[in-house]
């Protein structure tokens, strides 16, 4: 590895990037030059090919299906995702969600006229809750401070069930089904895979139960809309989060857009507008790690998927 690797910016020079990438240790070429790739952009914008020289890529995003469905990709080389950047920020949204269906604000924020008596039973507390975190990654073991300060239990599921630092119990990616039945509330922030595809169905809803809410900040592809707008229609199902949904942009008209139990934010757990400083932190790092020959943060698993 060299002392300053040959970083190519694209497909802007952001300059927020470009000193990250400097801080880094590396030196911003052109791409014909480049050891590496910083892309700032989106999958239709990148270089239909690399150079040999390119040894890895850094993308901007922490889900990657479209660079994978753009067939992007391969395994010539190093990819490395956002992946944990910005768990931070994700985090705070999905509790945010979960408290606005837990304490009734959901109901409350289409009201037109003063009806406190109508707000009681939707009305609950996190106290004593037991809040499943499917997908523990780094999004999830984010939210756990959180909600263990509101006095609520995690259990939280993981790949390979390695113990979630706070959570009371750990699952692996086996045994998921498992959490359904113990968990009153259920966080989604596991990645979208070909076996996370409908993960949360019927069967799974109507285990959460007519008190329980579920939150999706994933992807919309991990639950079964159809069986998600019968279980809300039904009463089996307490509410839904969603900050993503299955097909997205969710369709003027939907069923889910007026359901009296349903809180949407369309996709921004994670806006642009913050996301500057966690990727940049991210290229600093790994630009560094880079030029001394560790290993890098968030490396793409295309086995996996993620």
């Amino acid at each position: 590895m060299s002392d300053n690797p040959a970083v190519h910016l694209g497909p802007d020079q952001r300059e927020d990037l470009a000193d990250a990438v400097r801080r880094g240790g590396g030196r911003l070429v052109e791409l014909a030059d480049a050891e590496a790739v910083v892309w700032a952009g989106g999958a239709s914008t990148f270089p239909d090919g690399l150079p040999e020289s390119v040894r890895w890529v850094q993308l901007p995003s922490a889900g990657i299906e479209s660079w994978i469905e753009a067939g992007t990709i391969d395994e010539s080389r190093t990819w490395t995702s956002a992946v944990g950047a910005y768990s931070d920020v994700v985090a705070e949204h999905a509790v945010a969600l979960l408290l606005a269906g837990v304490r009734g604000i959901v109901g409350s924020a289409r009201a037109t006229r003063w009806l406190p008596d109508e707000v009681g039973p939707p009305q609950s507390t996190l106290k004593g809750a037991t809040v499943a975190i499917v997908g523990a990654g780094g999004i999830g073991r984010a939210m756990v401070p959180a909600l263990t300060a509101l006095g609520a239990e995690v259990v939280a599921v993981t790949r390979r069930g390695l113990p979630v630092e706070g959570a009371v119990d750990t699952l692996p990616a086996d045994r998921v089904s498992e959490v359904f039945d113990r968990a009153d509330h259920v966080i989604v922030a596991a990645p979208a895979t070909s076996e996370t595809k409908a993960l949360v169905g019927a069967d799974e809803l109507a285990a959460i139960g007519a008190r329980g809410w579920l939150v999706n900040i994933a992807r919309g592809s991990l639950v079964d809309t159809d069986a998600l707008v019968e279980a809300l229609q039904d009463g089996t199902l307490g509410g839904a989060a969603l900050d993503v949904t299955d097909p997205e942009p969710l369709p003027d008209g939907h069923p889910l857009w007026t359901a009296p139990n349903v809180l949407i934010t369309p996709h921004v757990a994670n806006p642009a507008h913050l996301q500057g400083g966690a990727l940049a932190d991210r290229v600093e790092d790994n630009v560094r790690r880079f030029a001394a020959g560790e290993d890098l943060e968030g490396v793409v698993d295309l086995s996996r998927g993620y």
